[in-house]
């Protein structure tokens, strides 16, 4: 989202600068300065304030994010923590898009879709993969140009990820649940928004900390932002044009801790070390270009009335601390279609649905277990179930299918 990386970029800047300065301090104290004793002879004098300072910012340019995770975050309570993928397939899409696609849990049991967040990857989901993985068939993906995916023709942009999204629900199969955090829900809505039928493929729809337009409109200070929308869709195509130089600034900021702190904004009271880190790591490992792109993608979309139209079961959840796409826009979405259920999460900024997992995927679970069949509790148990339950929480097993 368009605050996080234009702060970590920023950060970022800021960082290479002190991390340039400590060079320069620590080169002009060894090379000293050479200046005449009283008798004439030439002494090397060096000021040791330039080596304490030179070695502070470079260990700071170097180290930060270890005092600034400390300082920023609780300590983790055990629970999943990985950055890794799991093994899934490669699937290409009618619009040449390359998507990483994971699946997880038995065969039969309801299908939940799950559609990240921007900056994010499937990861995002590893508690979900975890906690929800022995009772439901999950699906999870890259959006294109984020994790290992690639968007193919059109590239980045929310008709491009809701025509994607089409062929991610054929290979999952059956009549899933649709979960979109953020942008993710923004790209369910894209695609009723253009395909109103499709929603007799699916058994239902829950939309995580999303909006219905701009998200600059539903944002803090937005008044602000808005007036200043020329200004950031300019930084963003600066971006694009100066990817490396973006990259190495995110990395700077990654390795000063400057990044954990534009990141934590997005965080409530509760969030962990491991949680902090994780989304970190994301956001900088993802191309900046590819984040500039979706970022403008936003900028110029609205789901214009989609929902309004829609009679599929729809489940809207908001965080009354999400300062990213506040309270107001879920209440919003969900008070067009009288059909649509509200809920509201305490506590919860925008990266809530990573943050307080437990309480999230509780909220989907109950919901999917509404809307789908769920399996007979007598329902024998396969040797792939099994091992699915066993290797839930290491997802880089393969999945049963695989």
């Amino acid at each position: 989202m368009p605050p996080f990386n234009l702060l970590r970029f920023l950060a970022g800047l800021i960082s290479l600068g002190l991390l340039a300065a400590s060079i320069y301090l620590l080169w002009t104290f060894a090379r000293g300065e050479e200046l005449l004793d009283p008798d004439g002879v030439p002494r090397r004098v060096r000021e040791d304030w330039r080596l304490w300072t030179g070695a502070a910012l470079l260990a700071w340019s170097l180290l930060g994010r270890f005092p600034m995770l400390f300082v920023l975050a609780r300590k983790d309570d055990g629970g999943p923590d990985a950055h890794h993928h799991g093994r899934g397939v490669m699937l290409q899409t009618p619009r040449g898009s390359d998507l990483h696609v994971e699946t997880y849990g038995p065969a039969g049991a309801p299908v939940i879709v799950l559609t990240h967040g921007w900056g994010m990857d499937s990861t995002f989901w590893r508690a979900a993969k975890a906690q929800l993985g022995d009772r439901f068939r999950l699906v999870a993906w890259d959006l294109p140009g984020l994790g290992r995916s690639k968007p193919g023709r059109g590239g980045i942009t929310l008709e491009g990820f809701a025509e994607d999204l089409k062929a991610v629900v054929d290979h999952a199969g059956g009549r899933p649940v649709l979960v979109g955090h953020s942008i993710g829900g923004m790209t369910i809505q894209t695609l009723l928004r253009d395909d109103l039928h499709f929603q007799g493929r699916l058994a239902g729809l829950v939309l995580l900390n999303t909006t219905f337009t701009n998200p600059l409109r539903t944002m803090v200070f937005s008044k602000l932002l808005l007036g200043l929308q020329g200004v950031l869709e300019q930084a963003m195509k600066l971006t694009v044009i100066l990817k490396p130089v973006a990259w190495l600034a995110n990395w700077q900021g990654y390795l000063s801790g400057s990044a954990h702190l534009a990141h934590r904004l997005g965080f409530g009271r509760s969030v962990t070390r491991s949680q902090l880190e994780h989304v970190t790591l994301l956001a900088v490992r993802n191309s900046p270009a590819a984040e500039a792109k979706g970022n403008l993608a936003m900028f110029h979309w609205h789901a214009d009335g989609a929902l309004e139209r829609v009679h599929a079961p729809t489940l809207v959840v908001g965080g009354d601390m999400d300062i990213v796409t506040k309270l107001e826009a879920s209440e919003r979405i969900a008070s067009v279609n009288p059909k649509a259920e509200f809920r509201v999460v305490r506590g919860s900024n925008h990266l809530g649905p990573l943050e307080q997992a437990a309480e999230y995927n509780d909220i989907i679970a109950d919901f999917t277990l509404r809307v789908q069949r769920a399996l007979p509790a007598d329902a024998p148990i396969s040797t792939a179930v099994e091992r699915t339950r066993e290797n839930r929480l290491f997802p880089d097993q393969p999945s049963p299918e695989t």
